[in-house]
């Protein structure tokens, strides 16, 4: 009987043992229902860097995707091509100060304002404010850049009026962790688009354009934006439905 309760006994800390090992590791989620995962942990293999003399700046190890600004201002480009509604899930780390974030829908820009217009995930380090920190930002010349900040809900109507609401129980600065990992969850579909921190919502916008002036698929991209910055991303992994 004592016997049994100390192999038992045993059995369980060798479990605890392993989970504690695996987090220290970095392991990957437990792999979720119609997610595929974006990144092998060792290369940059499904990547590529935009533009490409940059191609130093962005590099895979120790289980993380690594961006330096101090090797160019740059994006990491996802290979998959041009993808419309999708579910998005990743964790991000500054270990000091930046500003990164994530392109949806990217396209080469006509207006040669820009590299891409894009709807743009903002994420920067505790600190930088909550109109890039957890906020929406609209990369899109020739029409209206509007604001979407940390805690804001748009919608913009058919004239592209903007109407701002604030999200009930949105993520707040002390539920970002500074300098430490934190959980983001991307949701595009349709004309409706979530931006997550750590299980909670922090922004949301909604729009009721003409489908010309929307934009519809494209590519994904992380953004590397200064020099002097380091950003860290992993687990990234993703669920398509468009």
């Amino acid at each position: 009987m004592h016997g049994g309760r100390h192999c038992q006994c045993v059995l369980m800390g060798l479990i605890a043992g392993l989970t504690l090992t695996a987090h220290a590791a970095g392991a990957q989620p437990a792999r979720e229902s119609g997610f595929v995962s974006m990144f092998d942990g060792k290369t940059l293999d499904g990547w590529r860097v935009t533009p490409a003399k940059a191609g130093a700046a962005w590099s895979a190890r120790d289980g993380m995707i690594v961006g330096e600004g101090d090797k160019g201002r740059s994006y990491l480009t996802y290979n998959r091509g041009d993808i419309a509604d999708f579910e998005l899930k990743f964790s991000y780390r500054f270990p000091g100060k930046g500003n990164s974030g994530v392109n949806i829908r990217a396209r080469k820009d006509p207006t040669g304002k820009r590299d891409f217009q894009a709807y743009h995930a903002d994420l920067g380090h505790v600190g930088i404010g909550k109109q890039v920190l957890g906020a929406w930002d609209f990369h899109t010349p020739g029409r209206r850049e509007h604001a979407c900040f940390r805690g804001d809900r748009l919608v913009i109507d058919k004239d592209d009026k903007p109407t701002v609401t604030k999200i009930k129980n949105a993520v707040t600065l002390d539920d970002i962790r500074k300098s430490g990992w934190n959980d983001v969850r991307v949701i595009a579909r349709g004309n409706n688009f979530k931006l997550y921190i750590n299980g909670k919502l922090s922004s949301e916008f909604t729009e009721h354009l003409a489908p010309k002036r929307r934009l519809h698929k494209g590519l994904i991209q992380l953004q590397l934006h200064d020099p002097g910055m380091v950003v860290q991303f992993k687990d990234l992994r993703i669920r398509i439905m468009k």
